[in-house]
């Protein structure tokens, strides 16, 4: 194992077999092989929370594969009595929409895991308090507790549980787009400042070259995605409200755009430019995108599917399963942002307070000991200090997993009769509000510096 697997293995190395086994129920460092890098302990402990959220996705994801759908209707109780509800049998059809349901109660599962572990970490101040020991440590225990809510989730009987769960994926997503949106921002800026930055100390032009080229295929394909969404998600006669919502929202990137540019932005914001302007104006495109497909008129949303109490499924091309091209888009976005939450602290001093991410000094001296030794294992950085809120960490990883749960099911939800399950007016409202949310964010962090001029943008 210290050589990951480099080796071949003789009877001394039971004993160092046996150590690493221990460490699954004590602390982060312990999981580390001799060919990994050195690493904060706090980095490790986050990725490896988040390992525990891309392991319930991937359960959610094998759930709603049709071949495997079909079949969950085998599991102990899932069907039989799910829906009772207080002991009154509502006659559903218990192989309807399995996956649906398999997703909403893995949804809970982890929502209920993260939760329990943001109230146990409320106010930890340091790795010396004894709960700190709990968030960096303890993996396999963590494990079992994550895999008993799981199991336990399942036993949950139908009744209000499928509506009432809804309204809480529709505001846990609608609260992790924001944090996609501040990251995104955050993300735009610091890549413009790079590149400005090494273009100004090389005094080389491919640089801008760069900016200018990004830029443009941002932009272009904004504007490709703006016709197609024309084309296919509205029609000469009706479909006024998908008129209506595409214009709002390429007026307002227009907008946006041209403040970037404005020479008093320009002036206070040295860094302000088109690149970071055009990165959202795509971003608010997709959302635009995403919430058409959540359309529940045939007519306009040619993407609409509709499955009956059957499980049969009809729409315009047959789908056989609930992926579209806006929840895969939505995956992709939702791993690169869960990892960004783990991996890395802002650049930037107002961001860091508002994600309640900000890298102490505590763990520098235990970093250049680390380096100097040339040893390959995880440091305590957060002796004098926590490098981020452990709480808030784990609420973010709490709304992504209400995110990727209403993101894996389309945002669908049966109707009162739970027979058919169609796409609600909700979802397109939600996602439309959200994008006009972060224009409006990302406008705030243009224009603040003037609004504010005694703050320290910088």
């Amino acid at each position: 194992l210290g050589t990951c697997f480099g080796a071949s293995f003789n009877p001394s190395d039971m004993g160092m077999l046996l150590l690493q086994v221990s460490c699954l129920c004590g602390s982060a460092p312990c999981l580390l092989c001799g060919c990994c890098p050195s690493a904060k302990n706090s980095t490790i402990s986050r990725l490896l929370f988040t390992f525990f959220l891309f392991l319930g996705t991937l359960v959610s994801i094998i759930m709603i594969i049709p071949g495997v759908e079909k079949e969950l209707h085998k599991l102990p109780g899932f069907c039989e009595g799910s829906g009772s509800v207080l002991g009154v049998q509502t006659h559903v059809d218990c192989g309807s929409f399995l996956g649906h349901k398999a997703v909403y109660r893995m949804g809970f599962a982890m929502a209920a895991f993260f939760f329990l572990f943001a109230m146990i970490m409320v106010c930890v101040r340091s790795s010396k308090d004894p709960r700190a020991a709990v968030q960096n440590g303890f993996w396999f225990f963590k494990f079992l507790v994550l895999v008993g809510i799981t199991v336990g989730a399942f036993y949950i009987p139908d009744g209000a549980f499928t509506s009432v769960w809804f309204y809480f994926g529709v505001v846990g997503s609608f609260l992790f787009i924001l944090i996609q949106l501040v990251l995104l921002i955050d993300f735009a800026h610091s890549w413009s400042q790079l590149w400005l930055r090494n273009a100004g100390e090389s005094n080389a032009k491919g640089w801008y070259a760069a900016l200018c080229v990004i830029t443009f295929i941002f932009y272009a394909t904004s504007i490709a995605a703006i016709v197609l969404l024309y084309v296919y998600y509205t029609k000469p006669e009706g479909c006024t409200e998908g008129k209506v919502l595409i214009s709002i929202n390429l007026i307002l990137c227009l907008i946006v755009s041209a403040v970037s540019i404005l020479p008093k932005i320009q002036d206070a914001q040295l860094h302000s430019g088109l690149l970071q302007a055009s990165l959202i104006t795509l971003y608010t495109i997709y959302v635009t995108w995403s919430a058409l497909a959540n359309v529940p008129t045939q007519t306009c949303n040619p993407t609409l599917l509709v499955r009956n109490s059957t499980g049969s499924a009809t729409a315009t091309q047959p789908l056989t399963t609930w992926w579209d091209a806006p929840s895969i888009v939505g995956l992709i976005i939702f791993i690169l942002c869960t990892l960004f939450i783990s991996v890395r602290s802002s650049d930037h001093p107002q961001v860091n307070k508002l994600m309640l991410t900000e890298e102490s000094a505590a763990g520098v001296g235990s970093e250049a000991a680390a380096v100097e030794s040339g040893l390959h294992h995880a440091y305590d950085n957060e002796q004098d200090g926590v490098s981020y809120n452990y709480t808030f960490f784990h609420l973010c990883l709490l709304l992504a997993a209400l995110y990727i749960m209403m993101t894996l099911t389309n945002w669908y939800r049966p109707d009162e009769s739970l027979r058919v399950l169609t796409s609600p007016w909700t979802a397109v409202w939600v996602k439309i509000c959200s994008s006009w949310a972060g224009l409006l964010l990302y406008l705030w962090t243009l224009v603040a510096p003037l609004v504010l001029p005694d703050r320290d943008f910088s």
